[in-house]
């Protein structure tokens, strides 16, 4: 079955929006694991507007039993602290520090040869290596060619399209891409707008390993609370 990661940015935007220590990212984790979760995500930007370098090094010291995700633009001071802390996994996402959010994969004909020895020396690590891609099938022989272990698909079509009510053409795609990665030996994670209501049709998708959740989770703690809202989406995927 396909295993949830929690993402806490969301969790820190909050705290952040004033000079306080809550809501506590780190007590946020261990709702989440105790709840059933399999991961803890972490998106963090150079200009810490959620979470923060400190953020990184606590949960480092917290999570057990469950994997850390790391991910971000593998700028040097990014690589810095994911060399510090040797995450489970890092997720590689070509993302500019003045983006909102995430909106596109790698364009690994153009990008390619930048991430060959960040890619070796992650795994040098340790650490498993994910590329943040588009549903392009023909793509996913080149994120194996760079040694790659697994491609996140970005998911944000899919659930817009899943929202306008005309979600098969896209779906296909999204399938289609994830035979492709698993065809050539790669993972396949994916993640960004998936929710409640879209992610049970997503995750028909056979061998999708792992879905990272934040906004739309943590959205739904409002009304929910993070035990409960952390269950619902597990229910979703199958467990309990």
């Amino acid at each position: 079955m396909t295993k949830l990661s929690v993402n806490l940015n969301r969790v820190a935007l909050l705290r952040n929006s004033r000079p306080l220590t809550f809501p506590s990212v780190t007590r946020a984790a261990q709702v989440c694991i105790d709840a059933g979760a399999h991961g803890i995500t972490v998106h963090p930007r150079p200009d810490e507007r959620h979470i923060r370098r400190t953020d990184v090094y606590e949960l480092k010291e917290m999570i057990s039993g469950v994997e850390y995700n790391i991910e971000g633009n593998p700028f040097p001071d990014f690589m810095d602290m994911v060399r510090d802390v040797v995450p489970d996994q890092c997720t590689l996402v070509p993302d500019e520090p003045d983006q909102s959010t995430s909106d596109h994969g790698w364009d690994l004909r153009r990008d390619g040869e930048r991430l060959v020895p960040i890619i070796a020396e992650l795994k040098d690590l340790g650490i498993r290596v994910s590329l943040f891609m588009d549903p392009v099938p023909e793509d996913m022989v080149l994120a194996k060619a760079l040694d790659a272990d697994r491609v996140e698909l970005y998911t944000e079509s899919y659930a817009s399209a899943y929202e306008g009510g005309n979600v098969g053409p896209v779906f296909r795609q999204y399938a289609d891409s994830a035979r492709a990665a698993q065809d050539v030996g790669l993972g396949v994670n994916a993640g960004h707008d998936l929710n409640l209501d879209n992610l049970g049709e997503f995750v028909t998708i056979p061998g999708v390993l792992e879905v990272s959740i934040g906004h739309a989770l943590i959205a739904d703690t409002v009304f929910m609370g993070l035990e409960n809202t952390v269950k619902a989406y597990l229910k979703v995927l199958g467990y309990g």
